[in-house]
Parts: C-alpha cells; sequence; structure tokens
C-alpha cells in the first residue's frame, strides 16, 4: 500500500497501545446478559442516571467493551451492526466457547474454521454486530 502524504505534510505513523469499542443497543439488559452469559465478559461497571442505567462496561481480559442504551434520539429502529465486526482474540479453546454458544441456543454465523495460522468462528450479538472470535495467528514457520 502506498503511502502518500501531500509535500509538507509532517505526519508520522499513528501508534495506539489499545482499543475500546462502544456499541449502542435496543436492550442493553438483554446485550449485557448475553456478553456476560454467552460469551463469558464480565460486568465492570454500570453507569446510572436519575437511578436507571444507561451503559454498561464489559471486560473480557484487557478488552473493555461499552454498550448504551440506544433512547431513540437519532431515529427510532435504527439499524445497527451493519458494516462492521469485531474480533476478538483469546488464548482459550475457540472450538470450546463456540459450542458453549450454540449450547445456550444461539446460532454460528460460521462454524469454527482455520483461517491465516488462527482457528476462529463467527456469532452476532443481539443487535446484529458480527463477532469474530479467533486464537492468536500461530507463528510462521522458520525456513
Amino acid at each position: 500500500m502506498n503511502d502518500t502524504r501531500r509535500s509538507g505534510d509532517a505526519v508520522s505513523s499513528f501508534v495506539a497501545t489499545d482499543l475500546s469499542v462502544s456499541l449502542t443497543v435496543s436492550d442493553l439488559e438483554a446485550s449485557v446478559t448475553w456478553y456476560r452469559d454467552v460469551l463469558g465478559f464480565e460486568v465492570a461497571r454500570r453507569f446510572e442516571r436519575e437511578g436507571k442505567t444507561f451503559a454498561t462496561r464489559l471486560t473480557a481480559g484487557s478488552v473493555q467493551l461499552l454498550v448504551t442504551q440506544d433512547t431513540g434520539a437519532r431515529g427510532a429502529g435504527r439499524t445497527k451492526g451493519e458494516g462492521f465486526s469485531m474480533r476478538f482474540t483469546t488464548q482459550q479453546d475457540v472450538d470450546a466457547i463456540a459450542d458453549r454458544v450454540q449450547a445456550l441456543g444461539h446460532t454460528l454465523e460460521a462454524p469454527p474454521f482455520e483461517a491465516f495460522g488462527m482457528r476462529a468462528f463467527r456469532v452476532r450479538d443481539p443487535d446484529g454486530f458480527l463477532l469474530v472470535i479467533s486464537s492468536e495467528p500461530a507463528a510462521p514457520a522458520r525456513q
């Protein structure tokens, strides 16, 4: 890929050290329950206004996911999850996680498969956000 910059631009490469994702969901409690009970996320913090929970921070290892209740302010029935996916990398047994998801009555978007030196499967959350759960890529073979 070519890195094209205009002459005189003094832009250096962006270096990130972490990523946190925020999702707006149709039913906050249903989403929290799904991420907690189906995938095994932990509830780290609930955010409240006037005694009502409007967002929840979930964690899985060092990964943080914030789910917030859609208030309808940007239109009722707004489409969620279109053209977007998240890949979660784990050292755990990907097949065992996929088995647990299915045992709890959820359909996989793609059953466990091998690709690019890793094992992975795909599943959608209650709002249609596509999640890819994968093993860490295998180390390249030494020649």
